[in-house]
């Protein structure tokens, strides 16, 4: 897999690929603001980026500008922000841009590279993933209504563990389930959803998508409502 990294903290951006490279990774940029980061990707077409939300020269949002660019005019390169703290309205922004190969972490999963490397690899494979952090608090304030509702509340923990890229092992391992229940809730969760196996759509990715949305803004993705 080609990373190229953004962020304007050498120890950060110059570590992280260290850790990747050492992981088996490529890492054909470096980059410390947003213009080298277009550039880079136009450049070298990684299969993923790594960018930082708050980059030079204002420090407010030129990151999140960037990766929304890059996803509409590279839909093939996937996308991995990272964030100092939760920002709900950011990470709500990302998971609506599009249908999958997204992800938010804050930056101190980094301490923890096989989460990176997991997060990468499953939106690099068309996945969303978003930070255990922003699952909590988005299951805190969840909204009422829609078809989020029809789950059970042990269906409820399992796509919340969905939501954070854990595959069918992982998920059977933290809620102490054999993998043959948890293909079950998966299941039944598409169903209860209504995500019908259409051709070119990867139904678990629509299943989180419309969790994070239901519980953040709306399950449209439209906006407080």
């Amino acid at each position: 897999m080609r990373i190229v990294i953004a962020d304007d903290a050498a120890l950060i951006r110059e570590g992280l690929a260290a850790l990747l490279r050492q992981a088996g990774m490529e890492v054909p940029a470096t980059v410390n603001d947003a213009r080298e980061l277009l550039d880079a990707v136009s450049a070298h077409r990684p299969d993923a980026v790594v960018v930082d939300i708050r980059m030079p020269p204002t420090y407010t949002t030129e990151g999140l500008a960037a990766a929304d660019r890059i996803r509409r005019e590279f839909p093939g390169i996937a996308v991995l922000v990272l964030s100092m703290h939760i920002e709900t309205e950011y990470a709500l922004a990302i998971v609506n841009s599009g249908e999958g190969g997204v992800g938010y972490l804050l930056k101190e999963r980094i301490l923890k590279i096989d989460q990176v490397i997991a997060a990468l690899r499953e939106v690099a494979g068309g996945g969303a993933v978003i930070d255990s952090a922003l699952v909590e608090e988005l299951m805190a304030r969840r909204r009422t209504g829609g078809r989020i509702d029809r789950l059970t509340v042990r269906e409820q923990e399992v796509i919340a563990l969905m939501a954070q890229g854990l595959t069918n092992r992982a998920i059977a391992d933290n809620l102490h389930l054999s993998i043959k229940t948890v293909e079950a809730y998966v299941t039944s969760i598409l169903e209860r959803l209504q995500i019908d196996a259409a051709d070119g759509v990867h139904r678990r990715v629509r299943a989180v998508l419309m969790y994070l949305r239901s519980n953040g803004s709306g399950e449209g993705g439209n906006g407080p409502g």
